[in-house]
């Protein structure tokens, strides 16, 4: 057995023991982990052996004989709370991350946010909490879209356990403006992306080394995901940080390509104050003009942003770029040659 199936099972044994406090025999503790994690048989010698495990780790599990056997549970320092700190400041910083993660309102996320703020209010003093309402009258966050996932709190609960575990997902998903898709992933992580949830997975129906086997897929378009008594691999050496980076936006697919657009000196400082990308290369032209180089695996990345920019921006490279925007734009000037609607 795997040594990721092992954590699993480890992780899935600490959950059921958080919950009791009179505990659990270890045949009670076989049967919870057996029926959670959809196994259809689990021996009690391994069960023994992820409490020895975790025993041996220093977790602070306790046995007792009571009348119906021995049972399990959590030690006191496991079970005891500690208390809270945090200055005016730390307030401040916590409560604009979660004006931005507004979005997440009703999934499992925002709960475990909304929480862990509530245990703040409890535990902090009056004095602190009415520094932090004078901060907050000066410090405000806006540009924040109203949207919510709360509609999708089932789908998204199923994908975070299954990425916890992980197990393969059999999901119906429907792109935009084609029929649903019945599919099954392996999914690595969830990722925030401008107001928008998007599930970064493995295609399961590509081999292991196919360039375009990680796919960044909209949760928004999820109409159902069911986690699979099968357990999948994720490979050691993926960086979900490093992945990300490689590109400006979500696309995925294949490898980055390098995009040069020319800015017009006027435009020059907009691309200063919002860099496209933590990579982006800048070459000075004569007269203030630059060329911007900077990674992406779709044209569509790009495209928005030359458009935002108007005559102030041209792409050089690559062609299929430049040929994209060359049919927008000339599509908007017979649409605005046209009399007035």
């Amino acid at each position: 057995m795997s040594r990721n199936e092992q954590l699993v099972r480890q992780h899935k044994l600490l959950q059921i023991l958080e919950r009791t406090r009179i505990g659990w025999t270890t045949l009670e503790l076989r049967d919870g982990m057996a029926q959670e994690l959809g196994l259809p048989s689990l021996h009690l010698r391994t069960v023994k052996r992820d409490l020895e495990a975790l025993l041996a780790s220093g977790f602070d599990i306790e046995g007792q004989y009571l009348r119906r056997g021995k049972v399990w549970r959590l030690g006191r320092k496991s079970r005891k709370a500690h208390p809270i700190q945090a200055s005016a400041t730390e307030l401040i910083a916590l409560s604009i991350g979660r004006d931005l993660l507004y979005p997440l309102a009703g999934t499992p996320f925002w709960q475990a946010l909304e929480s862990f703020w509530d245990k703040l209010k409890d535990g902090l003093t009056p004095s602190v909490w009415k520094h932090y309402e004078a901060y907050r009258q000066v410090l405000y966050v806006r540009g924040m879209p109203a949207k919510s996932y709360q509609q999708q709190h089932g789908i998204l609960s199923t994908i975070d356990r299954a990425i916890r575990e992980r197990r393969v997902l059999a999901i119906e998903y429907q792109p935009t403006g084609r029929e649903p898709q019945q599919r099954e992933i392996e999914p690595y992580a969830v990722v925030f992306y401008q107001s928008s949830l998007y599930i970064v997975a493995a295609a399961r129906e590509l081999p292991a080394d196919h360039a375009d086997r990680i796919r960044h897929l909209k949760l928004d378009r999820f109409l159902r995901a069911t986690a699979q008594s099968v357990f999948f691999h994720r490979p050691e050496d993926f960086d979900l940080e490093e992945h990300l980076g490689q590109g400006v936006g979500i696309f995925s697919g294949g490898k980055a390509r390098d995009f040069k657009i020319r800015i017009s000196a006027k435009g020059a400082r907009w691309v200063v104050e919002d860099p496209w990308h933590a990579n982006q290369r800048i070459e000075t032209l004569s007269g203030g003009d630059l060329v911007l180089t900077v990674p992406a695996h779709h044209d569509l990345e790009i495209v928005p942003r030359v458009l935002a920019l108007g005559s102030e921006a041209e792409v050089l490279a690559p062609a299929s770029c430049r040929a994209a925007v060359a049919v927008i734009v000339r599509q908007l000037a017979e649409r605005y040659a046209q009399a007035e609607p």
